[in-house]
């Protein structure tokens, strides 16, 4: 059976950060970012998600503005704040991401509108209950569904081929969050979003969940130094996905990107104050080829290779 999880690879380095004292402007500064960082993101999603819903903003566009408003504050925060400077990507990385990033974003597309193609009648164009009340659902359902194809592609051996792709950087940051394969990205955004059409969630809800989503699945993956305290056992965090990347199988669970409260359903849940992950990456590197192997990593699914050990379910 295939290593169906991500294990040895690069790891944090201590004393990594900046020497500013602790009392100077510079030090006070980043220690107020450290606390505003991720209520400003959950602010701006909800402004954002407001004023779509008030002035009838056509989704896909609103979607892809603010995503993309995601990753430029993010990736402006891993340099301020940045949890480890030497994840940051390096100029060959940053090309060989933004090709994985448009891979994403167009197998992200296709899993959707093929999703929407099949079971649109089953969508309404007004919300069943009030939208208040749809919105808290739609995002459990997401949720869940999300969790459960998220577990199933590290403990299922054909689906880590695709999903493994996502585990072969030694580092985590906003940049490689979209090193995904395609098949890995269409199957689970697909899986997500044929789970909300059939229960039958409007639009508007799905308009509202997928831009938390969006901005918590970018945050996760942020090489940025911020912590969110007992928020971990709701919400999904940088601690924890860092964790979730680890070559240590005893600490790297941690399968939901947006709720924690999965993880904690389904004994998936490690994280502790101060824990942090003892390496990044795979087992056996050779395994799956290097990220910058863009055409090779694509084919890699369909090639026979080597069996590894098994992981753990």
């Amino acid at each position: 059976m295939e290593n169906c999880e991500p294990v040895p690879g690069g790891g944090p380095e201590p004393g990594d950060g900046p020497a500013e004292g602790k009392g100077s402007p510079a030090s006070r500064a980043r220690g107020l970012l450290r606390v505003s960082a991720y209520p400003v993101l959950l602010l701006a999603a909800i402004s954002v998600a407001t004023a779509a819903l008030r002035f009838d903003w056509e989704p896909g566009s609103v979607s892809t503005i603010f995503l993309l408003g995601t990753v430029a504050y993010l990736t402006a925060l891993e340099r301020l704040i940045p949890y480890q400077r030497s994840w940051h990507p390096s100029p060959g990385e940053w090309r060989w991401y933004g090709v994985y990033f448009l891979l994403t974003m167009a197998a992200s597309g296709m899993a959707q509108y093929m999703v929407t193609a099949t079971v649109s009648v089953l969508t309404p164009e007004e919300p069943v209950l009030d939208l208040w009340e749809e919105i808290p659902a739609a995002l459990l359902t997401g949720s869940l569904a999300s969790y459960l194809v998220h577990r199933l592609g590290h403990t299922t051996p054909i689906l880590w081929r695709f999903h493994g792709v996502h585990h072969v950087p030694d580092k985590v940051n906003v940049a490689n969050n979209g090193v995904n394969h395609v098949m890995d990205i269409a199957l689970a955004q697909g899986f997500v979003q044929l789970a909300l059409a059939l229960v039958g969630f409007s639009r508007e809800s799905v308009l509202v969940v997928g831009l938390f989503v969006a901005a918590q699945g970018y945050f996760v993956h942020a090489n940025i130094d911020v912590r969110i305290g007992r928020l971990n056992h709701v919400l999904a965090s940088p601690e924890q996905h860092r964790l979730h990347h680890s070559t240590d199988l005893s600490e790297a669970g941690h399968y939901g990107s947006d709720l924690s409260i999965w993880d904690h359903l389904f004994d998936s849940y490690t994280w502790r104050p101060g824990r942090e992950p003892v390496a990044i990456g795979l087992v056996d590197p050779a395994s799956f080829p290097p990220t910058r192997e863009i055409t090779s990593t694509l084919l890699h699914p369909w090639r026979r290779t080597k069996r590894a050990g098994p992981g753990p379910v």
